[in-house]
């Protein structure tokens, strides 16, 4: 285990189930509030939550980790499911000392393993956050020049090519201003090896939360842009639909606006958590 630390994060990698994770957790000054444990978006690594994590109450504990072979977790031995990363990361919040029940919040992909997450860990996650996510395989569809962009992480390692496809796949405002994105995803991130993207690609393939979201019990906010053409708006309508206890809001911005504008969706998160 290596472990570095600021005033108040704390990064260290921790081995749960044959997998190491590089963890970051910000201490929160309020013990009474329930920690949120943040799930990223395919290829990106902890660091680009930063905006999201700067914008939240600082009572509040946020967690976040690399997913294996992206950012500073190493890649896997053999590749993974949804299905079975989900225990490696009810077993990290065992390995941080966090037994009580946690939020939880998914962008992007990391939305498919929070939906996996609250039915096969229901007594771990307290609330449910699904931004910018959706069904999986049995979903609307992105256009098939945005899904090309999708199927390499070169966006990840070419600033330029980021700028350039930007507007394109992302939408919201980097339609004007795409040097966000690049900068949303480039700035003091650690790219992982380009195999640990592909692991994270094929952990979903075939996967649907179709057939479980009404075994989604916990009170759940489904978060959506009406300008992402990665995850389509409908998808969003769809799953607020489905999950019991479930309510949408829909912003205006696209499908990486929870960093992009942090300052005004973290609010509308608190808001729902605090409840």
């Amino acid at each position: 285990m290596s472990s570095t630390s600021s005033s108040r994060e704390v990064v260290r990698s921790l081995t749960i189930g044959g997998r190491t994770l590089r963890t970051a957790v910000r201490p929160g000054t309020d013990d009474a509030v329930p920690p949120l444990l943040l799930m990223n978006g395919i290829g990106a690594s902890l660091e680009v939550l930063q905006p999201f994590v700067d914008a939240l109450d600082p009572r509040r504990t946020v967690i976040r980790f690399d997913v294996p072979g992206v950012g500073g977790s190493p890649p896997p031995v053999v590749p993974y499911l949804l299905s079975t990363l989900s225990p490696v990361v009810a077993g990290l919040l065992d390995r941080l000392g966090h037994h009580r029940p946690v939020d939880v919040l998914g962008l992007s992909w990391g939305g498919g393993l929070a939906q996996h997450f609250a039915v096969q860990h229901r007594r771990r996650c307290r609330r449910l956050v699904l931004a910018a996510t959706a069904t999986g395989s049995l979903m609307v569809p992105a256009s098939p020049r945005v899904l090309a962009h999708m199927l390499t992480p070169r966006r990840h390692r070419d600033p330029e090519y980021a700028r350039r496809i930007a507007g394109q796949i992302y939408g919201g405002s980097v339609r004007t201003e795409p040097e966000r994105a690049a900068a949303a995803l480039h700035a003091h991130t650690r790219v992982g090896p380009q195999r640990g993207y592909y692991y994270q690609l094929a952990s979903s393939t075939g996967w649907s939360s179709l057939p479980f979201l009404r075994l989604i019990r916990q009170p759940t906010l489904v978060v959506a842009g009406d300008d992402d053409p990665i995850i389509p708006v409908v998808n969003a309508r769809v799953m607020a639909r489905l999950i019991p206890r479930a309510q949408l809001h829909v912003y205006r911005g696209g499908h990486i606006a929870l960093v992009t504008e942090a300052d005004e969706l973290a609010p509308v998160v608190e808001s729902f958590l605090d409840r």
